[in-house]
């Protein structure tokens, strides 16, 4: 009697121990859902504030526009000369640095949500965590490499993001592993204007990899070694984007997590470049 009433205080207190760990499990997972949630909200209206300081105009090309295409296929129907005629995107940065002074440059990505200025700091961790303007956020912001100038120099100027469920942030980069996204054409450019340039880049690498460093170089001997690097990452991409690219180009890299331990990757280069006075 007395070995059968120990087991069942022993049964009723593991009883109690697993019960209270599943609580535990439950109001933890409840916190985190409801911060992620505050997060999220602060991301968006951030956003919106952005939106207000700062307007993206597209602008017709001027004649000092400069056309990159030293080694692009002549014939009329190559997707190149049509992306060659898009409009590039200018933002008057002024009143965003009133906010943020490590403003950087705005991206665009068509066919996805982003729509964004990135910031610089000078080191790749503080945004993981900050928004914008600088207050304490997990969602964190776009930001590019500290180790990129961000002046038009940059043979692989790379932005980061987290790649947020809600599909702010690079939430939506994802689109680009889609067959939605890649049956139309006109969605293979990207737009960035800072402060020296307004620039349009052509996609010539999209994929899913496990977590590497090997895409995010910035610097580079020779142009032999940054045509290997590049041609590297065009092998490497899912889809077959028929895009050129040489040792003379300069090119734009957009990463963000996919899982914890996967990231999607784009890769572009730079086809046409406006310097701003």
């Amino acid at each position: 009697m007395k070995i059968r009433k120990a087991r069942s205080r022993v049964r009723t207190t593991i009883s109690c121990v697993i019960a209270l760990i599943c609580a535990i499990g439950v109001v933890y997972s409840g916190v985190r859902i409801i911060s992620w949630k505050i997060d999220s909200d602060k991301t968006i209206a951030q956003t919106e504030e952005i939106n207000q300081a700062a307007s993206v105009d597209e602008v017709e090309d001027e004649e000092d526009v400069e056309i990159i295409a030293e080694d692009e296929p002549k014939e009329p129907d190559t997707p190149y000369w049509n992306y060659i005629k898009m409009k590039l995107i200018d933002v008057d940065f002024t009143e965003l640095r009133k906010i943020n002074s490590d403003v950087g440059g705005w991206v665009q990505v068509k066919g996805t949500n982003i729509n964004y200025p990135f910031a610089k700091a000078s080191n790749n961790e503080f945004y993981l965590t900050h928004t914008f303007n600088k207050s304490y956020n997990t969602a964190g912001w776009v930001f590019s490499d500290y180790r990129n100038h961000v002046d038009g120099t940059d043979k692989n100027l790379i932005l980061y993001a987290h790649g947020r469920m809600d599909g702010t942030l690079f939430g939506t980069l994802r689109n680009i592993l889609t067959s939605g996204w890649l049956n139309d054409q006109n969605n293979f450019v990207v737009r960035t204007s800072n402060d020296h340039e307004n620039a349009l880049w052509q996609i010539f690498s999209a994929y899913k990899i496990p977590v590497t460093n090997d895409y995010i170089q910035t610097l580079f001997s020779s142009e032999s070694e940054f045509e290997k690097f590049a041609n590297m990452l065009k092998d490497r991409s899912a889809h077959n984007f028929n895009t050129t690219v040489s040792g003379s180009d300069q090119i734009l890299t957009l990463s963000t997590c996919y899982s914890k331990t996967e990231r999607v990757v784009l890769h572009a280069k730079l086809i046409k470049r406006m310097m701003k006075e």
